[in-house]
């Protein structure tokens, strides 16, 4: 859009933000970012890959399709690609790959065991199994770890 403050593109850029709840930065008006939405192309081809995962559950994640092991998210699928959790050994045996980056929703700092996969075509996802896998063991192991020293933790129960 060219012009300045008051030629009629911007004008029109501007009621056209407003009428959509958002300001120049692509911020709600309340102040939110807006939401970056997610690829339905991308969802598809994931529920497919992870059907056969009896261990995996599909459910949302602040509005967003995720999928779940040990009733922890290892997976979502977020703006133009997906969240996925990874050690951080794995994470950075990946760093120069050009389709992966860290995972920062709505602009917030890099998100800790974190990576953001990115494809042009959705069916380029089922390449990346192997990381799928990787953290559906990662964040299922942890979980379980996680359980045995909560209840390790525990007091005896008195009789």
């Amino acid at each position: 859009l060219g012009g300045g403050p008051d030629s009629q593109a911007f004008k029109s850029s501007r009621a056209l933000r407003r009428m959509m709840g958002t300001n120049e930065k692509g911020r709600h008006l309340s102040g939110r970012p807006a939401s970056p939405g997610y690829r339905a192309d991308v969802l598809e081809v994931l529920a497919r890959l992870l059907a056969e995962r009896p261990e995996v559950t599909q459910g949302k994640m602040f509005g967003f399709p995720a999928f779940y092991t040990a009733g922890k998210l290892f997976a979502c699928v977020y703006g133009e690609g997906v969240g996925l959790k990874l050690p951080e050994e794995v994470i950075r045996s990946l760093d120069d790959k050009p389709h992966i980056t860290p995972f920062r929703p709505y602009g917030k700092p890099r998100m800790k065991e974190w990576i953001l996969l990115r494809h042009g075509r959705a069916e380029a996802y089922a390449k990346d199994a192997n990381l799928f896998l990787a953290s559906i063991g990662f964040v299922g192991e942890t979980a379980r770890q996680s359980k045995k020293s909560k209840t390790s933790k525990r007091p005896p129960k008195r009789s």
